[in-house]
């Protein structure tokens, strides 16, 4: 009798992770940083600063170097649950899953073989620890698991930090909804027409530009392939390190 009840356990188990790589999930792993709290994680490889600003939060993820993808995978949302079927996988929290925002890059360690956890060909996401713990026990630092991306719910439209110099723009681009991560994006003074602007580093987008004293407005596409104009966002008053907060935001 419990062998045929342990044999119906191990059947629904498979059954379930197959429904789930049926269903656009992928295998990987994840360890947890930034404390308790989630401060640690603060800042990072996207250029976000405190994230809770940025509209992201305590649910995060610095991203292995096969995912961050240069950076264009800063802003996308992943769910996350731990996989019960491979090794490592009794500390899983059954049932549990996390979505979480990609706000940071895992680089590799190459004091360890193959550059440990984050090394090439790895997806490995190095998850803020409250987010990780909710599908995970504290005590097994790694689990295996299955991810897939999913769309991004945010609260309030996509938001402008600008930094730079009087003769070059740089825009962090955060809060997509949607896709969550940045295609393209244009910058457009009141003296201007629109000005194409290129990827710097993370969510980070420049304009070689002097736009000092000009009111600015933005156009962004999404990865999800939404392109919205965001007019007349900035006064002519804004000064570097200032953010400024739309009332728009993406749907795919």
């Amino acid at each position: 009798m419990e062998t045929t009840k342990s044999l119906v356990l191990l059947c629904t188990v498979l059954v379930a992770c197959l429904a789930l790589a049926g269903a656009g999930w992928s295998p990987g792993t994840a360890t947890f940083y930034g404390g308790d709290d989630g401060s640690g994680t603060m800042g990072g490889a996207c250029g976000y600063d405190n994230l809770y600003n940025a509209g992201y939060g305590i649910n995060n993820a610095a991203l292995s170097t096969t995912l961050f993808n240069d950076g264009a995978s800063c802003g996308q949302c992943y769910k996350i649950t731990c996989d019960r079927s491979r090794p490592g996988g009794q500390y899983c929290k059954p049932g549990n899953s996390i979505t979480v925002t990609a706000t940071n890059l895992c680089p590799p360690n190459y004091a360890l073989p193959n550059g440990g956890w984050c090394g090439p060909g790895r997806p490995h996401f190095d998850m803020a620890q409250p987010a990780w713990e909710h599908i995970g026990v504290y005590q097994a630092g790694v689990v295996p698991v299955l991810y897939q991306q999913v769309k991004c719910s945010r609260s309030g439209g996509v938001r402008f930090s600008i930094a730079g110099s009087n003769y070059f723009l740089l825009v962090n681009i955060q809060n997509l909804a949607g896709s969550g991560s940045v295609a393209a994006a244009w910058v457009k003074g009141d003296k201007t027409g629109w000005i194409q602007m290129s990827r710097n580093w993370g969510a980070n987008w420049q304009a070689l530009s002097g736009l000092v004293g000009q009111s600015l407005s933005f156009a962004v596409t999404s990865t999800g392939g939404q392109h919205i104009q965001f007019l007349n966002v900035v006064p002519s008053w804004w000064q570097f390190g200032m953010a400024f907060t739309t009332n728009k935001n993406f749907v795919r």
